[in-house]
């Protein structure tokens, strides 16, 4: 049972004279739990809905066409509490948090619902029997899992979780029964890679064609990890060795399923000093929100909009000078983009600044884990232009502060510019520099 606490104006359930307030029961007689049990039951077109008002009991019968809404609200999105995590992982980058962040920060999810609605990776581990046949039934597909090693043993001692092992047989048991798999590796040095790396793909590989494809990542490791696993980070070498590991088995991959199927994350040729792979290389870009294909696939939609720039020259009020802030591992690939970018567009000039990671450490190079604090250490006094841009990956998904609980608009105040984020879609990435409206470019015709 859920609370309703809002009732969108106009809609079926206003109509249907639905108030805030009301406790839904069930949807056509089945009991509504959560977000899942909602949308599942609420996609048939005709739906009775037994609620609670005052402590009475309501039905109310409402037609629509399969799968639309009918304007309810609720507390949350997940309708009741997310799924925290039973794990202690080793390489944990929420345990390598400083202190005195802001709260939501620190809380570890591990939510089948969240993988389905947002795409996040879980670790099943918190997961039974039942939550299973739940996905299998409602068709959840797909489904995002934290893997890092299939070797059972290995993944209890990763994870300090005595189910870690076990539950890896649910793989199997989502892909017999067609639900789509996308994979995970957060690979610490002399723990899961060489050997039990291969070891893994190997396994995973048996799930095609369920399994769509799998990223292996490097460890994040953060400057506070003391008195936590003793982990080191790869080596340029050594990151050039996982490339061609992982490489060499997608290539084997690509010639038996079709597909690669395992991708490296850019990190590790950013770390290697190799060039990205082509465009082609990542397929359907499946796992980019792992940082698998998005320097790459930034460059190539760089080129397609670079190629109909003229459409929008007029709108851009030059000169103008600004500014663009991104962490170690992307700065020479964002900065080839500028130069390119200001070549292309007499009267522009981009500074770029490589930001040095000292809040978490220096290990970090990511663009995503800049911070206020070292944002504005190491800018203050630079030649900044009209503008400052920075990584919106920066801020949270509402937009409005960075890991470190400063806005913005702090930000701006500190540089005496305005500050704001820059998407990194090719089309994002080109018109917030040059200060056009996104409309004014005929897209791609």
């Amino acid at each position: 049972m859920v609370t309703v606490t809002d009732v969108r104006r106009h809609s079926r359930a206003a109509k249907a004279g639905i108030k805030v307030g009301d406790i839904l029961v069930s949807i056509n007689g089945r009991e509504i739990g959560d977000v899942l049990d909602y949308r599942f039951y609420l996609a048939e077109e005709r739906i009775e809905l037994a609620l609670l008002r005052d402590g009475h009991a309501l039905r109310k019968h409402i037609k629509k066409k399969e799968y639309d809404d009918i304007g309810l609200e609720f507390e949350t999105p997940l309708m009741d509490k997310k799924h925290s995590c039973e794990n202690k992982c080793v390489f944990c980058f929420i345990d390598q948090l400083p202190k005195g962040m802001r709260s939501t920060l620190y809380f570890k999810d591990d939510d089948s619902r969240l993988s389905f609605l947002h795409g996040n990776y879980i670790t099943l581990t918190n997961l039974r029997d039942r939550d299973i046949q739940r996905i299998i039934d409602m068709h959840i597909s797909p489904v995002n899992v934290s893997v890092h090693t299939t070797n059972p043993e290995l993944r209890v001692k990763m994870m300090k979780n005595k189910r870690a092992g076990e539950v890896l047989s649910y793989l199997s048991l989502l892909a017999e029964n067609g639900i789509a798999l996308r994979g995970q590796i957060v690979l610490c040095r002399g723990i899961n890679d060489g050997e039990e790396l291969t070891r893994t793909m190997n396994d995973l590989k048996e799930l095609y064609p369920a399994l769509e494809s799998v990223s292996v990542v490097p460890a994040g490791l953060t400057r506070y990890r003391e008195g936590l696993y003793p982990l080191e980070p790869f080596s340029p070498e050594e990151c050039a060795a996982v490339i061609r590991q992982v490489e060499d088995f997608g290539e084997r991959c690509l010639d038996t399923c079709g597909s690669r199927l395992f991708y490296p994350a850019d990190e590790w040729y950013l770390q290697a000093g190799l060039p990205l792979p082509r465009d082609e290389f990542y397929e359907e870009y499946s796992q980019i929100e792992n940082g698998v294909g998005m320097l790459t696939d930034l460059q190539t939609g760089f080129d397609c909009e670079l190629a109909s720039l003229s459409d929008c020259l007029t709108e851009v009020k030059l000169p103008r000078t600004v500014s663009l802030a991104t962490g170690y591992a992307a700065y020479d690939h964002i900065r080839r983009l500028c130069d390119k970018l200001c070549a292309a567009v007499s009267g522009l000039t981009v500074h770029v600044y490589a930001i040095r990671n000292d809040f978490f450490g220096e290990q970090i190079t990511v663009a995503g884990l800049l911070t206020y604090a070292d944002l504005a250490a190491q800018l203050k006094g630079q030649p900044l232009g009209d503008m400052l841009f920075f990584p919106a990956a920066t801020l949270r998904a509402e937009g409005d502060v960075f890991l470190d609980d400063r806005s913005p608009e702090e930000l701006s105040a500190t540089l005496g510019v305005p500050c704001c984020p820059l998407g990194s879609e090719p089309s994002a990435f080109i018109h917030g520099i040059l200060g056009v409206d996104p409309n004014a470019i005929d897209h791609r015709q």
